[in-house]
């Protein structure tokens, strides 16, 4: 055995209270018998402990044991307990250089070397708060990620970094998109109600605010959202489903909760602009495929502009990509051949159901048709 390996196991197993003694004794049976999937599995589990956590108890271990064993020890496994250990550097520039150390060595393995790299991004943002400087490590780790296979720990980990990047700086529909793919690699149920409520909360207001957001089925449907029922932030919850819906009316009705966040009020107008662009994808979905010609007087009775200012909401919609079609100036009129796919809540599936059944109706009755008179047809 490494004379420094053992003396530390030593003092420790004589030194710690006895539930923590076992566990320094069972190292030492491990590393003397050479078992190293045994020995990483204990230290993985041993970092986790709370009787660690205080001091420098974790940077003594990684010191005099773990640093020891560098290269009999699982990359991954080793970049994981460096995250633990390195929170107990208390100079946010030594941790840097602690991971920066540990980096070379698991150079090998893609997933390690994404976290070593996540692990200096967080440092970076939560202790230095250099946003400008995480943002380019963070890029650079994307590209990493990517050639990673599936959905790991990992991807998680990157995700939720990148979502709180976004957050401090007001990027919501990056937010948006950074917490959504965090949520979906990771165990919703594992979270802290107050963590999953809060959560909840910044991905609505981003889901409100965030530039070219106009899809609310995927965050409608995930489970994240029940955390906002029957607390004070439900208003919240209730506006998503009214902007899914296009429901201006509502929205208006709603001024009284929404404009306590000062977010919502100061970004009215583009609240309006795009409620009112949603209004007009529910209108063409409510249609049926042959019945998709919208006059500009049902469009403003709707969304509540005005008659003359509806040619310019329609155009915008059309750059968007929301919608495709033509519009005729003379008889003032959208003809509308496409909506951009959405995610579709219960009531619209139920209405896509309807459309199915009656197309399914409409298809037997040519069916019949044409059976009946086939023999006029085919003497034709």
């Amino acid at each position: 055995m490494n004379s420094k390996v053992e003396t530390y196991l030593t003092l420790k197993k004589n030194d710690s209270p006895p539930e923590l003694s076992k566990k320094y004794g069972e190292l030492e049976e491990f590393y003397n018998k050479k078992l190293w999937h045994q020995l990483t599995l204990a230290l993985v589990a041993l970092v986790k402990d709370p009787a660690l956590q205080q001091g420098t108890e974790l940077i003594q271990l990684y010191s005099n044991l773990i640093g020891e064993l560098e290269n009999k020890i699982n990359p991954l496994s080793l970049a994981q307990m460096a995250g633990e250990v390195v929170a107990q550097y208390t100079d946010p520039n030594e941790a840097i250089t602690f991971i920066e150390k540990i980096a070379p060595k698991v150079v090998d393995h893609q997933e390690a070397k994404v976290l070593c790299n996540v692990l200096i991004a967080n440092i970076t943002l939560s202790r230095l708060e250099d946003q400008a400087r995480t943002k380019k490590i963070l890029d650079e780790t994307e590209k990493m990620l990517d050639e990673v296979d599936g959905v790991t720990a990992v991807h998680g980990k990157f995700y939720h970094l990148a979502s709180e990047l976004y957050c401090r700086s007001g990027a919501h529909s990056d937010y948006y998109r950074a917490a959504l793919r965090y949520l979906g690699c990771t165990d919703s149920d594992a979270l802290d109600n107050e963590v999953k409520s809060k959560q909840a909360f910044y991905l609505g207001l981003a889901a409100l605010l965030g530039e070219g957001i106009y899809n609310f089925g995927e965050l409608l449907a995930h489970p994240i959202l029940e955390t906002l029922k029957g607390g004070s932030s439900e208003w919240l919850l209730e506006l998503l489903l009214v902007f899914n819906q296009g429901n201006i009316r509502k929205f208006e009705s709603m001024r009284p909760q929404w404009s306590t966040q000062l977010d919502l009020v100061t970004k009215e107008n583009q609240l309006r602009e795009k409620i009112r662009l949603l209004c007009l994808m529910e209108m063409t979905f409510q249609r049926k495929a042959w019945d998709r010609q919208l006059t500009f007087a049902e469009i403003a009775q709707e969304t509540g502009l005005p008659e003359n200012q509806v040619e310019v909401m329609v155009m915008r919609a059309l750059s968007l990509g929301l919608v495709r079609g033509t519009i005729d100036q003379v008889d003032n009129k959208v003809n509308i051949t496409w909506v951009q796919p959405r995610v579709l809540d219960k009531k619209q599936l139920a209405l896509m159901m309807e459309r199915l059944t009656e197309w399914c109706k409409d298809v037997n009755s040519m069916q019949n048709l044409l059976q009946e008179q086939a023999s006029s047809i085919l003497t034709l």
